[in-house]
């Protein structure tokens, strides 16, 4: 489910439609969670799709880290990619900003840790990394680590519409590495191994 100070809006021709702020999201906010109407589907699930479907199917999910497909039911599903997003992945299916957004602006996922079946080439941005391979997770878990270790310790300081979502005992962990008891799962943990996959 998506952060309720959202709404859907056209991007681009080039991005299609994406997900924007409609009011200031501060950093450490949930963004993102994995709730019980998000469609779970088996990793050879999509094998018996019609070629239509399938290709949909692949734009519109993800992977999680034992290769189920993943297919949000909300306007979760359009957040596109950016190289410099302001959204992360935890290894607790929820997303956090890791920066301020501000109203009217665009929220975005880094699709490198989606465990994408294929490399994708977005927009350029600039930066160093051009193009998303399906292991981006193993060369860039360290710099996504260290982005969301420096928020946990503010997570149960903010408003945080989406809190009710995590079950009890991912609330008890984020209490324990906020209070330095217990280290934060590394995004690694989200990696599945491509070669498992069939689709």
């Amino acid at each position: 489910m998506m952060h309720p100070d959202t709404r859907l809006k056209w991007i681009s021709e080039e991005k299609g439609f994406g997900v924007v702020a409609t009011k200031l999201i501060p950093k450490g906010t949930i963004t993102w969670v994995q709730d019980e109407m998000d469609m779970v589907f088996q990793p050879d699930e999509p094998l018996n799709f019609k070629a239509l479907t399938r290709e949909l199917f692949e734009k519109f999910s993800f992977r999680n880290n034992l290769g189920e497909h993943i297919v949000c039911w909300d306007i979760a599903k359009y957040i596109n990619h950016s190289f410099k997003s302001n959204c992360l992945s935890t290894a607790y299916n929820f997303e956090m900003a890791i920066r301020d957004i501000q109203p009217g602006e665009e929220l975005t996922d880094d699709y490198g840790y989606l465990n994408l079946s294929e490399p994708f080439t977005p927009q350029d941005e600039g930066t160093e990394r051009k193009v998303v391979h399906p292991d981006d997770i193993l060369r860039c878990y360290k710099e996504w680590d260290k982005s969301l270790e420096a928020l946990f310790p503010v997570i149960e300081e903010l408003d945080q519409p989406l809190i009710d979502l995590l079950s009890d005992e991912v609330r008890q962990e984020i209490s324990e590495v906020a209070a330095g008891e217990k280290r934060m799962p590394s995004t690694k943990m989200l990696y599945y191994i491509p070669e498992k996959s069939r689709i």
